[in-house]
């Protein structure tokens, strides 16, 4: 926006320069015509014309000039100053303008610079407070959930209210690996195992808390050669944001064809499916908005293609697996 403000503002300047120049020289010009005492200009008899008014500016493709009274009222005195010559003169004037535009330009480029990371500055810092209490929430809730799985495996004869409780103990534990797992990258370590086991354990795990939606699951056995944990947090994202974004009476369909993985959803539509996997956006109150991105991040590490498309209503994400499998 500077930069055109300062175009807008020198292309007025340069022909208000340029009109300044033609009106320089129309004045001297009528000098001229008294003294003739001036080499820039030169003079031509011609036959009068109607419609051409005396101490006027004109110009034609060769000249500047002005038309005086002669002598012999049948002829007039044209006093003229070479195109080519006013050309340059502008030609001077624009180079000056456009050194001018040119440092301007810059000062303004640094000035915005600057504001940039002015503003920046809090956005930063506000991540980095963020990042800094999700390290604090997975230090704190790694013991005492560890101790809460171990003790409801040792108790015996368990009720619904048990099950209940490991039930919200096991989402919890979800989302604590999925917190560290956004914060840590990657351990490289690549293991060949069953897609489809990780898979049903995940929807296993869904299910029970998303009774309400239809699941459609279409899994052959396939060995990858990957990271699994990592793995698994790219499944885990993928159907827990598949599940929190459905509609009341929705499903979700997960397939498998010629080495891609789709996990498709109806919903409510996505208005900015562009920016999904961007870090901290989302579209509704809830979350954090971290979800995706986690998929973007662990799927780009492990060499994962991957697309996320809408149509009307459904949303699918498919994963191109085949630069991991070992088959």
């Amino acid at each position: 926006m500077i930069e055109l403000f300062l175009l807008f503002i020198f292309y007025h300047y340069q022909r208000i320069e340029e009109e300044h120049i033609k009106t320089n020289l129309f004045l001297e010009m009528k000098n001229y015509s008294l003294s003739f005492d001036d080499k820039r200009f030169d003079i031509d008899i011609i036959p009068p014309n109607k419609k051409k008014k005396f101490y006027e500016m004109y110009e034609d493709t060769d000249s500047l000039y002005i038309l005086v009274p002669f002598q012999d009222e049948q002829d007039v005195l044209k006093i003229f100053y070479p195109m080519k010559k006013y050309m340059l003169l502008v030609d001077e004037v624009k180079h000056t303008l456009y050194i001018q535009l040119f440092v301007l330009s810059i000062i303004a480029m640094f000035i915005s610079i600057l504001a940039a990371l002015y503003s920046l500055g809090p956005i930063r810092s506000s991540l980095r407070l963020l990042e800094d209490f999700i390290k604090d929430i997975i230090h704190d809730l790694n013991t005492p959930l560890t101790s809460i799985l171990i003790n409801l495996k040792m108790i015996e004869g368990k009720s619904e209210e048990i099950e209940s409780i490991s039930i919200s103990a096991k989402n919890i534990a979800m989302l604590h690996q999925n917190l560290d797992c956004y914060l840590k990258e990657v351990q490289g370590v690549h293991e060949r195992f069953d897609m489809k086991e990780v898979i049903d354990e995940q929807v296993q795990f869904f299910t029970s808390l998303y009774d309400y939606l239809t699941w459609k699951v279409e899994i052959p056995s396939y060995i990858i050669a990957s990271d699994k944990n990592a793995f698994t947090r790219i499944v885990y994202n993928l159907l827990s944001n598949a599940c929190k974004y459905n509609t009341s009476q929705g499903s979700i369909e997960i397939t498998f064809h010629d080495g891609v993985l789709c996990i498709a959803n109806e919903s409510y539509g996505v208005n900015r499916p562009e920016r999904v996997f961007e870090r901290f956006y989302k579209e509704s109150e809830r979350g954090l908005g971290i979800g995706l991105h986690i998929v973007d991040k662990l799927s780009t590490e492990l060499g994962i293609e991957k697309t996320f498309k809408v149509h009307e209503k459904k949303v699918s994400v498919c994963l191109y697996l085949s630069e991991v499998t070992t088959e």
